[in-house]
């Protein structure tokens, strides 16, 4: 009898102090999450290149700058 993985849990945004928390590169799972992008949605985005900010193609994966990711959401300078 095989049983079944639990179902995934919804992911909630992250808000801007904890984005301000992030590494300097991210994933782009924790970056879809940072800008309220589903996974599946986030990885099209990517393979077309139209993910709302650049992406960093890293061997088979994808990185994101989180500086872009705070830009992108967050009008005040970072050094304020």
């Amino acid at each position: 009898m095989s049983t079944s993985p639990p179902p995934r849990q919804p992911t909630t945004p992250l808000t801007l102090e904890e984005i301000r928390q992030l590494p300097a590169v991210v994933d782009l799972v924790t970056a879809s999450r940072a800008l309220g992008i589903g996974r599946t949605r986030a990885y099209a985005l990517a393979r077309t290149r139209t993910f709302p900010v650049t992406v960093i193609e890293v061997g088979r994966g994808y990185r994101v700058s989180t500086a872009a990711i705070l830009r992108l959401l967050d009008p005040t300078p970072l050094n304020s």
